[in-house]
């Protein structure tokens, strides 16, 4: 599906421009991401914590179960992104004389609920964003905190384990990285970040394929239907950017290749996805474990390449946490910058990180309750109100199934999490 814009209605009776109580953000002027920039930030946006547990995913659901199911639930979110784009055009076009060319007047996912259904559809999709965004930034201090204690040599330092010691020692680095204040400003970091990941977790492959001709385990390829929904919920954990779609497009130079460069990028990292999970699978079975770096030992490469998924999270967090900002400091700060609320946010995810037990579990029970609403439900409920009078019987239909879908894993997929983390925990 494209992103060429709809026939405009630029009605010359539309409202008069918001006021100074409407959420919708003006048009200032900010600097803007090139093609190059904005394939970097959409890749590290998507790519992160999530893929680490896609191996033991596998283990649960067989492998076949497992791509058919990654495939599924990339297409879906690749077509719900563009649909959530397309809406934003459309409901832009209505004002559109009080738009400065080149910016946007919704530049978020809370701000197009407000578009359509006023206060309540911002407030609830403001609490969504923040608790799916907060959630993926929570298991990225687990993974860098669980991987640095992993490769260390001590039981314990000053009376404390070495997760606690390193999560609290990354501490005042995100603190020093979340203060950064624009998208393109992270740019940068994301490319640099985008490279070290993409040269980890090739080696992570890499070493998967000589595992797997050694070891040459016992493998399932359809692991039961109670398995498919836990399976659904990681998958939609790990195509987590759907908070971040429009502020990326905000932020683009060219929006009309934007579809474009959204597109190449969710087609690599379906394949990159799909890889990374079916290596890991074959090259440890039913030994697979939560986190997929653990199951290779310690030694240099090994350690290396742990170190360099640590930088990539640990890179990726303050990217991720924008939204959360945004709807924060729309709130309480008047869309104003403000340092010591993003700090205390920093400090509430750091610490919720501390008491949260089996990462993939958690994975999968985020992605399930809180992601699958996010990223299927309301952009298919958005598109399906806003173009109710052009859509056509087929599109009316594609739009139902979608949201169908959604609510059937939401409540499938929560209930198979649960029930994980309950057995794992006796």
């Amino acid at each position: 599906m494209g992103l060429q814009n709809k026939n405009r209605t630029n009605s010359s009776s539309s409202s008069s421009a918001p006021n100074e109580d409407t959420p919708l953000l003006g048009g200032h002027y900010q600097p803007l991401s090139s093609k190059t920039k904005t394939f970097a930030n959409i890749f590290i946006a998507i790519v992160g914590a999530g893929v680490l547990g896609l191996p033991y995913c596998f283990k649960k659901t067989g492998w076949i179960l497992g791509l058919i199911m990654l495939f599924t639930v990339g297409f879906f979110t690749h077509y719900c992104m563009i649909l959530l784009v397309q809406t934003r055009r459309k409901l832009e076009s209505s004002f559109s004389h009080t738009i400065s060319r080149g910016s946007s007047k919704i530049n978020s996912f809370g701000d197009l609920g407000y578009a359509i259904w006023g206060p309540f559809g911002k407030s609830f999709v403001d609490l969504m964003i923040v608790l799916s965004q907060f959630s993926f930034c929570v298991g990225y201090l687990i993974f860098v905190s669980t991987t640095l204690a992993y490769l260390s040599k001590y039981d314990s330092i000053l009376g404390l384990t070495p997760k606690v010691l390193i999560h609290w020692a990354c501490f005042p680095f995100q603190l020093a990285l979340n203060a950064i204040p624009t998208l393109t400003h992270l740019a940068p970091l994301s490319i640099f970040a985008d490279i070290v990941d993409f040269a980890a977790k090739s080696v992570v492959m890499i070493e998967d394929v000589f595992i797997c001709f050694e070891n040459r385990p016992n493998l399932k390829a359809f692991g039961g239907f109670p398995m498919f929904f836990y399976g659904i919920g990681v998958a939609v954990y790990a195509f987590e950017g759907i908070g971040m779609v429009l502020p990326l497009e905000s932020e683009a130079k060219d929006k009309e290749k934007f579809g474009d460069v959204l597109g190449l990028a969710m087609m690599l990292i379906s394949i990159l996805y799909g890889s990374f999970g079916a290596l890991g699978y074959f090259a440890f079975g039913d030994e697979t474990q939560e986190i997929i770096t653990t199951n290779f030992g310690q030694g240099l490469i090994s350690d290396l390449v742990q170190f360099c998924l640590c930088i990539n999270l640990f890179f990726t967090f303050p990217l991720m946490m924008n939204p959360v900002y945004e709807v924060i400091e729309g709130r309480f700060c008047d869309s104003r910058y403000c340092l010591w609320m993003r700090w205390l946010m920093v400090l509430g995810v750091s610490l919720v990180a501390i008491f949260v037990p089996n990462f993939t579990d958690f994975l999968s029970l985020v992605g399930s309750s809180i992601c699958v609403i996010l990223s299927f439900v309301m952009p298919a409920l958005f598109h399906l109100v806003v173009f109710k009078e052009e859509l056509g019987l087929k599109c009316v239909v594609r739009d139902g199934v979608i949201m169908f879908f959604g609510f059937v894993i939401a409540v499938s997929g929560t209930w198979s999490s649960l029930l994980e983390i309950f057995e794992n925990d006796v």
